[in-house]
């Protein structure tokens, strides 16, 4: 486990929030695009956002860096 800074864990929350604000607009506006080729590089872009989230929650899993304890 590496030491994650207090500004190292902000930009990793910004980045996770980013790329959840992303998927989530792309899958809003997917139904509206009518041109083949464009809605293929929208779900592509999609599965691409959707595998860097899924890194960025295995980088903070693994690094022990959302603490659960209740105060």
């Amino acid at each position: 486990m590496s030491h994650i800074s207090t500004a190292e864990k902000l930009q990793l929350r910004e980045l996770l929030q980013m790329e959840t604000n992303s998927v989530a607009k792309a899958k809003a506006t997917q139904a509206l695009i009518q041109d083949d080729e464009m809605l293929t590089l929208a779900k592509s872009g999609i599965q691409a956002s959707e595998a860097r989230i899924k890194n960025l929650q295995k980088f903070i899993s693994e690094n022990n860096i959302v603490s659960m304890e209740v105060h």
